[in-house]
């Protein structure tokens, strides 16, 4: 049967969800699972869990956890990538020093400052586990949700001889799942077609029986003002097509929306909600501990991961479609060769294959060219230990280049380096 790894299975959240998922497919059900993370206190709660998930589930599944990776990923089928490289308190430094700057975020994992750092400090992990796996088990299928989507994949499959890895984020899904809600169509009814830039990929066709649902979107906006006090709604009115991140995330990678304070107030947007995310995150981690402790256990709910569904497909030829961040090397034509685009995605026994799209809307393409300048920037900075393409990535960088002036970019770069120190790649940190 299977060898699936869970590299970062520390976070309780995500492992209880791909677990609840994988387990429950009674042709997984005899997978070996195999957990890694470097804190042993979140490893041996990720470990207790698995294993009274087997046994209130009645099944064969093998449990394993190593805090040593490369022992965790010898041999793997399948790894799930779930790293947070630096922990709270990076992600502290990532929102607390641009703040003291006057830039706001509200995620900082995907582009800005807080992407481009947390990318810095991620990719080192990455080529390691991309050499692992290369060395240790070369017929693997890596996917990856940690963030930021648009560099993480493009570090290893550039930085690595491994080259089978997929950034998978239910994005794009959802999006579609949320338009069809909206205009009251069911979703099976629905032609879509979603493709660009991980956070920043467009609906690009929404009809049913062709007809162009789009007429029935813009019929709400027009009689619901507070539709359009959204960022994601203000972006389609002036693009064209509807983009796939929620507003308080796509505020992000834009230089219309955070730098302006009449404008994070029209468009509600949650500055540092990501902080009330991760202290949520940490009460819940705490609760299913204690509940582990008491023997009640945690709740088996299939969540339809799409790692577990890639992985079910893979195994037993159950076609599907899922939305995969992949090298472009074409599918969109438009879009830079080595860049990772986000493209449909058929799955199965012969693994994941992309669906090439064509040209996006040249307006779209433009957006989506303005977030993979700086993830290019920021992958080369990693991997070749260039301050410089540092300081570039941030000037690029839309948000923070409507924030501040060239001087105070670098500075906070500096300070921003200055703070994270040895988990950021040699040649960039200062030593």
């Amino acid at each position: 049967m299977a060898r699936i790894v869970l590299v970062g299975a520390g976070s309780i959240t995500f492992a209880k969800n791909l677990l609840s998922d994988i387990l429950t497919f009674p042709e997984l059900s005899e997978s070996t699972i195999v957990l890694h993370d470097i804190d042993p206190a979140r490893l041996a709660t990720a470990a207790a869990m698995a294993r009274w998930m087997v046994t209130e589930l009645g099944i064969g599944a093998t449990i394993e956890a190593h805090a040593d990776r490369r022992a965790a990923v010898a041999g793997a089928d399948y790894v799930i990538n779930e790293i947070a490289v630096g922990g709270l308190d990076a992600v502290k430094r990532d929102f607390d020093i641009p703040a003291s700057y006057g830039v706001r975020q509200t995620i900082a994992d995907t582009l800005g400052i807080g992407g481009i750092f947390r990318a810095l400090r991620t990719i080192p992990v990455m080529v390691g586990i991309g050499n692992d796996l290369a060395e240790l088990a070369p017929d693997a299928t890596l996917f990856t949700y940690t963030n930021p989507m648009s560099m993480i994949p493009w570090s290893v499959y550039a930085g690595t001889p491994f080259q089978n890895v997929i950034g998978v984020c239910h994005a794009a899904r959802d999006t579609q799942q949320t338009l069809a809600r909206m205009v009251g169509v069911p979703e099976e009814e629905i032609s879509f077609l979603t493709a660009g830039v991980n956070h920043q990929a467009f609906v690009l066709r929404f009809e049913r029986d062709g007809e162009n649902l789009y007429d029935r979107l813009d019929a709400l906006i027009a009689k619901d003002p507070e539709l359009a006090r959204r960022v994601r709604v203000e972006v389609y009115r002036n693009f064209g097509y509807f983009p796939t991140e929620s507003s308080e995330h796509g505020s992000e990678y834009l230089p219309w929306f955070l730098p302006h304070e009449d404008e994070v107030a029209h468009y509600r947007i949650p500055v540092g909600v990501y902080l009330e995310w991760l202290a949520d995150g940490f009460e819940e981690y705490a609760a299913y501990k204690r509940s582990l402790e008491a023997g009640r256990g945690v709740p088996i709910e299939r969540g339809e991961e799409l790692a577990s569904l890639a992985i079910h497909s893979m195994e037993t030829g159950t076609r599907r479609m899922i939305h995969g961040n992949v090298r472009n090397a074409g599918l969109i034509s438009n879009l830079p060769h080595e860049a990772t685009v986000e493209v449909p995605c058929h799955v199965d026994r012969a693994g994941v294959q992309p669906v090439r799209v064509g040209p996006l809307p040249a307006q779209v393409a433009a957006l989506n060219r303005t977030l993979l300048n700086v993830s290019e920037l920021t992958v080369k900075a990693a991997l070749e230990g260039r301050r410089d393409h540092v300081y570039q990535a941030a000037l690029l960088d839309p948000n923070t280049a409507a924030t501040l002036p060239v001087r105070k970019v670098r500075a906070l770069v500096d300070d921003l380096i200055a703070a994270h120190g040895d988990l950021l790649p040699e040649g960039i940190r200062d030593v």
